[in-house]
């Protein structure tokens, strides 16, 4: 349906929206980028080029004669928006490093109550293993019985069997 012109359109004012995320991940991409050395060769040879035609003067251009006020204010402009984009950018960096921290003290957590668990379960396996008879225990006992029985046998003047 066509605008009509003889109706507003609708009350209120209308703000466009940016997305949070998406300009959180440009601040970061222009944060990473600032802090690289081909910004800064980038920017070098933009200021020797911006210097070089204002005091040269070649084909007639001095847009910003000497004391390049124009210049200084393209880098206070800069300044203005690199800041709080790399203050943006350093904040979300802060909520991922909260976020992985307290998922390492999760992991930990769970680390330490597995451990934690294992060692009991250590503690009673070797409760029961200090009650179970071992091999060597029940051949000595074997040997000792024996002999006991080789005693009786001889007290009471019988021979014993062959195995």
């Amino acid at each position: 349906m066509a605008d009509r012109l003889d109706r507003p359109k609708a009350a209120g004012f209308h703000r466009p929206r940016l997305d949070p995320d998406l300009v959180g991940r440009s601040a970061e991409k222009f944060a990473r980028f600032m802090g690289t050395g081909q910004f800064l060769m980038w920017m070098t040879l933009f200021v020797i080029l911006w210097v070089t035609l204002n005091v040269v003067a070649l084909w007639g251009l001095r847009w910003d004669p000497y004391p390049f006020i124009l210049l200084n204010l393209f880098f206070s402009i800069q300044a203005s928006y690199a800041a709080p984009l790399i203050l943006l950018a350093q904040n979300r960096q802060d909520d991922r490093d909260r976020v992985l921290a307290e998922q390492d003290r999760r992991r930990g957590e769970r680390a330490l109550a597995d451990t934690e668990y294992l060692a009991r379960e250590m503690a009673s396996l070797r409760m029961l293993l200090s009650e179970v008879a071992t091999r060597d225990y029940v051949r000595s006992e074997l040997r000792s019985l024996l002999e006991e029985l080789d005693e009786r046998r001889e007290r009471n003047g019988e021979s014993r069997p062959d195995h």
